[in-house]
Formats: C-alpha cells, sequence, structure tokens
C-alpha cells in the first residue's frame, strides 16, 4: 500500500443554509433535529467539489440512518450541492471524526471514504471555529465507511492564513481492488 496526499481546490465555505432547508435535510436523513450539533451549522463547504456538512451528537444515530435518497436529490438541485456528509465529533480520541457521505444526485447512495467530503469539512472546522482559528495549521483524521463494511481512514490537514482555511491537503493509503491488462 501506498500512501498519497493530494491538495485539494479552492477553498469555499458558505453561510448556514436556511432554517427551512435545513430541516428538509434532517428530515430526509432521518435525524430529528435535537440530535444536531448545535456548534456545527449546516452549511456547504468546498475544496473543489461542495458538500453539505451534517453534524450531529451520537455515533449510533450516524450508523443507523437510512436517508430517503429521493428527497435528497430533489433538495440537491434546489441548493446546487450534491452530497451530503454527515459527521459526529471525538476530541478525545486518536480519529477525531466518523462520518457518512450520500450523493444520490450524481448516482452515489453511500460512498465508503472520500477526501471530497473530508477535505471541505476541515476547511469548515477552520470557519465556523470548532478548533480554535489562532493556528497555522489544524491536521485531524477521519473514519468513513463503516457502515456499509467498507472502512478506511483518511487524514485532512488545513492551512490556515489569518484566521481562514487557505489550502487542503488529504492523505490516504491507497489500494488496489483491480487489475488487468489489456492487448490491443
Amino acid at each position: 500500500m501506498d500512501t498519497i496526499t493530494m491538495t485539494q481546490g479552492e477553498v469555499k465555505v458558505g453561510d448556514p443554509l436556511p432554517l427551512p432547508v435545513q430541516m428538509e435535510i434532517l428530515a430526509a436523513l432521518g435525524i430529528p433535529a435535537e440530535k444536531q450539533r448545535k456548534d456545527c451549522p449546516i452549511a456547504i463547504a468546498s475544496t473543489g467539489h461542495s458538500k453539505v456538512m451534517i453534524g450531529i451528537t451520537e455515533p449510533n444515530l450516524l450508523h443507523q440512518l437510512k436517508p430517503d435518497l429521493a428527497k435528497l436529490t430533489e433538495i440537491s438541485f434546489r441548493t446546487g450541492c450534491n452530497g451530503y456528509y454527515v459527521f459526529t465529533l471525538h476530541p478525545d480520541d486518536p480519529i477525531l471524526v466518523h462520518g457518512r457521505m450520500f450523493a444520490p444526485a450524481i448516482g452515489i447512495a453511500e460512498d465508503p471514504v472520500t477526501g471530497n467530503a473530508n477535505g471541505p469539512l476541515g476547511a469548515y472546522f477552520i470557519t465556523y471555529g470548532l478548533f480554535g482559528k489562532e493556528k497555522e495549521e489544524f491536521a485531524f483524521e477521519a473514519v468513513q465507511g463503516e457502515a456499509i463494511g467498507r472502512m478506511g481512514k483518511i487524514g485532512v490537514k488545513v492551512l490556515i492564513a489569518q484566521g481562514k482555511p487557505v489550502k487542503v491537503k488529504i492523505t490516504g493509503r491507497a489500494v488496489i481492488v483491480f487489475s488487468t491488462e489489456l492487448e490491443l
């Protein structure tokens, strides 16, 4: 296995989505409003590919989600964002984030591990002040794919300038799952 690091694209983190849209998203994901983390507004973050960030309070709920994929697809067309990253935080553990990413509007019911969700999450953390803005960088590890039996881990490093995320790098291990040769 080889370790690969990728620098992601331009960092953009939006304002919280309008409250009615937030409530629609929570309902489509099957998340009771009281299980949303109050310090994690539902907002769109991007480092090249945008995702809606949804922080929840309970790991058990994360692994039990059965989202309404048709409803998420419909919401995607209105928000212009095709992915929904639901996460829990574990500041006292070596793995800070456990998450699940749904993007049914582009044919992905659930992505087992994705830098296109965890990278923007790092920028979101800094923008919303969850882990401080005074540092020059912030790094964490995230686990994804547990609920579908395809667990993977990804490292995220956010470079910070003047309290804002300016660059995001993701690191993971590449595993060959299929190989072939073609003769022409």
